[in-house]
């Protein structure tokens, strides 16, 4: 019976130009209506800036520019995905610049195939696997995985930067 839920998890989906990508909710503090980001210079490619998070500074990344898309103009859909994760035991929390949250699945684990390793236009590294829903194909992610120790300390140095 225990081991029956734990193979089922909940899972936000957004979307990342025609892709479909899933973040356990568990990852997932709260979403944001897109608001000023300021840019902060010498910053990673992939970081748009920093947001006030009521009162703390909330390093704010492009998952487009992460993930290896092109920048678009923001859109009335762009929103913040303010997240919470995990890299060589240390928490942190980013927010993470989606085209469009959709909606929270439940995805049982053996429902997850493996992410394909050729001819993928997105680093892997960070996609657990992939599952079928309807007529779409949906990327599930590690979060965890998402960021590199260099990158964790790069956005924390940006963050104490700004403070």
């Amino acid at each position: 019976m225990e081991s029956d839920i734990l193979q089922s998890q909940s899972y936000l989906t957004f979307r990342l130009g025609d892709e479909i990508f899933a973040a356990s909710v568990l990852s997932v503090i709260e979403i944001l209506e897109l608001s000023k980001i300021t840019k902060v210079p010498g910053s990673p490619h992939f970081m748009r800036g920093v947001i006030n998070l009521r009162g703390n500074v909330l390093p704010v990344i492009d998952a487009r520019l992460k993930f290896g898309l092109p920048r678009i103009d923001d859109t009335v859909n762009t929103c913040v995905m303010v997240l919470s994760i995990e890299c060589e035991e240390q928490k942190i929390t980013i927010g993470a610049l989606v085209d469009a949250v959709q909606e929270v699945l439940e995805i049982d684990r053996k429902d997850i195939q493996p992410a394909p390793s050729i001819g993928s236009k997105y680093r892997t590294e960070f996609i657990d696997g992939m599952v079928k829903r309807n007529d779409d194909f949906i990327m599930v992610l590690d979060l965890d995985l998402v960021f590199s120790q260099d990158e964790i300390m790069l956005l924390q140095n940006t963050e104490g930067n700004v403070a």
